[in-house]
């Protein structure tokens, strides 16, 4: 089969590698679509992976091909999403139900390899069916957006009537916003420094978009609510001009989610610590999302329940459907900024760039 083979930080080959081949209670899916997480584009180029060489790629979905011994909740020929963290099952985490934490988890696309490639392997337990009206574009976008509700999920939700800051508008930061929308907000306000995402946000129906470096979003902030603040803050960019423009909007009692992965180190000021302290408000961290092999109350069925209903809407975040052929060239010109990209599919290369 064909695959994107890291061979070393940025060292990424599109090449023939062998057709994996499913073990017990495990299942070979033909790659429909895989998603470009943010987190990839520094895996590639800069910090690197577990080990090499790997196929990278955890936002995905396609169809069963094949099921190793002992699999039979799936045939050849379903459509399934792929919850990519594979748990141990063995720890006190796992024991609860709660895979996310697990202590010594593996993961598609960064520990083992993933979908950026014509079919990968995965564990039986870790496939989602994708409801009818679910396209396979929209499925692979199941894992970004089910970390968008988990991030609103972790600060209590959002009732009807508050106010929203998300501060970063690439795909997870909209992402955020739709669910922070549908939940009840009142108001939604996006922050960021590149006009095209906010213009995107804008198309989505997000009237209060900002651009950072012309207004200043603790200004904003506080007129909009009266001097009083958000509600609920989420840094979605992960760089510390964010964070501490997240933590000094928020309000008496307000919450503040930590949802980008860090670029770089934060340093705090006294003066904005002292601030958080006095206003008691609550400062969330949040990795991943929830996921339940035994319920359907968890962020990933959540997620395909909403894009089946019409109340989430991604296919307008898709900007690029690049096949692998042509993946490594994209995948550069997004790390060098040439050019404007919100959500990237990579697609097998038989599959119609449509």
């Amino acid at each position: 089969m064909k695959a994107l083979v890291l061979h070393a930080v940025g060292n990424l080959r599109y090449e023939e590698v062998p057709l994996p081949e499913p073990g017990a209670g495990e299942v070979l899916v033909r790659v429909a679509y895989c998603g470009v997480c943010g987190s990839d584009i520094p895996r590639i180029f800069s910090k690197g992976t577990y080990r090499y060489p790997l196929i990278p790629g955890h936002e995905f979905a396609g169809v069963v091909e094949r099921c190793g011994e002992g699999v039979s909740a799936f045939a050849p020929g379903d459509r399934v999403a792929v919850f990519p963290l594979v748990w141990c099952g063995r720890c006190a985490a796992c024991e609860k139900g709660r895979y996310v934490q697990c202590e010594q988890y593996d993961y598609l696309g960064s520990r083992r390899d993933g979908a950026f490639a014509d079919y990968v392997v995965a564990p039986a337990r870790n496939l989602l069916r994708v409801p009818e009206g679910v396209s396979l574009q929209d499925a692979a976008m199941t894992e970004p957006a089910s970390v968008a509700l988990h991030a609103l999920r972790r600060a209590g939700g959002c009732a009807p009537g508050e106010i929203v800051a998300v501060f970063g508008a690439g795909p997870i930061g909209l992402m955020t916003a739709m669910w922070a929308r549908a939940m009840g907000a009142s108001d939604v306000l996006l922050f960021d420094i590149v006009q095209e995402k906010l213009a995107l946000a804008k198309s989505l129906g997000f009237e209060r978009v900002h651009l950072s470096v012309q207004e200043d979003p603790q200004q904003v902030v506080a007129q909009m609510t009266n001097q009083q603040g958000a509600h609920l803050c989420i840094e979605a960019a992960g760089v510390p001009p964010t964070l501490l423009q997240a933590c000094a909007c928020a309000r008496r009692g307000g919450r503040v989610v930590i949802l980008g992965n860090p670029s770089a180190d934060v340093t705090l000021p006294a003066s904005l610590i002292s601030q958080l302290m006095r206003r008691e408000a609550t400062l969330h961290g949040t990795w991943n999302s929830e996921y339940s092999v035994y319920s359907p109350d968890d962020d990933w069925h959540t997620a395909l329940q909403a894009m089946a209903s019409g109340k989430l809407r991604l296919q307008p975040l898709i900007t690029h459907r690049v096949p692998l052929r042509r993946a490594v060239e994209t995948l550069h010109a997004m790390r060098e900024g040439k050019g404007f990209f919100c959500k990237v599919l990579i697609h097998p290369d038989g599959r119609e760039e449509d």
